[in-house]
């Protein structure tokens, strides 16, 4: 390849323009005979990369970046810039975004639709797009929000409550690009989403957790709650009650399957018995919550946390709960 289009293709991923290849010295025929023999792949209308680059970015599961860059590419507008839950994937939220295949864009001066994509005419301040590398994409605060006002509930909630504890957003950011979007279509529902997030949650297990809690019409519970006695820490429990002296764990599989600091899933259980066991024995009732409890058996799970929560705990306490500030991002 010619060095002036490797050194295009090293700015973007690999991909480059028509117009940068006929710069380099290729002409149509050459670069019809390279797309007819697989060494080049169209992605769009005059924008290409090659074949050896695209398996390359496949594999490492970058596919859906080299859509988005294509996008833009051919787009060619300085004032586009990738949203909604194109942005959200890109910058790593949790959600089922791999289920939108249509490309998302917000640009302040035109709309439009096309093959895999569409562009939506918006307000869009400066300040709400962020440039990573090739990409221009919304903010995570405005991309949050646009979010919030499209999709359910839960989901947007689920987001934003990872990017407060990953720090990817604070709340000032998200109450700016609220009141900003406040009175635009789906506005009401972005500000529910924000009311209710939390940064606290370190999982999207707790988040829908204590979404249908509170759903319940119980009382809202404290998150990652310090239990200790006797002068240690006992261990950190995900919610708690305090008057009924209730602790909720919610028990994602991955606890198990893929536990951090590098324990056994042996390990991981062996743990996890020995604190309950430490937390019962201090009059403290533990109630614990899987994947499975929040669809068809969550009306077992409500029906025994509200017993419990009806009757007052311990009147003599032999250990202290201290919500923390914030919870802690898990890493392997």
């Amino acid at each position: 390849m010619h060095p002036l289009l490797r050194a295009a293709g090293e700015r973007r991923l690999g991909l480059f323009t028509a117009a940068e290849a006929h710069h380099a010295g290729y002409g149509r025929p050459e670069i019809r005979s390279l797309l007819r023999s697989g060494r080049w792949v169209r992605l769009r209308r005059g924008i290409y990369t090659t074949a050896a680059n695209l398996a390359r970015h496949e594999r490492e599961g970058r596919r859906h970046q080299i859509d988005c860059l294509a996008v833009l590419i051919a787009l060619d507008r300085p004032t586009a810039a990738l949203s909604h839950r194109t942005a959200a994937r890109l910058w790593g939220l949790p959600g089922r975004w791999s289920q939108a295949a249509n490309i998302r864009l917000i640009d302040p001066a035109h709309g439009r639709a096309g093959q895999g994509f569409s562009v939506t005419r918006a307000p869009l301040d400066p300040a709400e797009v962020s440039v990573r590398g090739p990409f221009r994409l919304t903010t995570v605060a405005r991309t949050l929000v646009d979010v919030a006002r499209e999709e359910p509930l839960e989901a947007a909630v689920v987001a934003m409550d990872a990017a407060l504890l990953t720090e990817r957003v604070t709340r000032p950011q998200l109450a700016d690009g609220l009141a900003r979007a406040r009175h635009w279509r789906g506005g009401p529902g972005a500000a529910r989403a924000v009311e209710l997030s939390d940064g606290r949650a370190e999982s999207p297990l707790e988040t829908r957790g204590r979404l249908r809690i509170v759903g319940a019409g119980l009382p809202a519970p404290e998150l990652q709650v310090e239990i200790r006695a006797f002068g240690r820490l006992v261990g950190v429990v995900d919610a708690w009650f305090e008057e009924a002296a209730v602790a909720v764990e919610f028990d994602g599989r991955v606890k198990y399957s893929d536990p951090w600091r590098n324990r056994s899933p042996e390990r991981v259980l062996w743990e996890e018995k020995l604190r309950e066991d430490e937390l019962r024995a201090l009059d403290i009732r533990v109630v614990r919550v899987v994947d499975g409890d929040l669809d068809g058996g969550w009306p077992r799970v409500e029906g025994r946390l509200g017993g419990l929560l009806a009757v007052p705990g311990p009147a003599v306490r032999r250990f202290t709960a201290t919500p923390r500030v914030r919870g802690i991002a898990r890493a392997g």
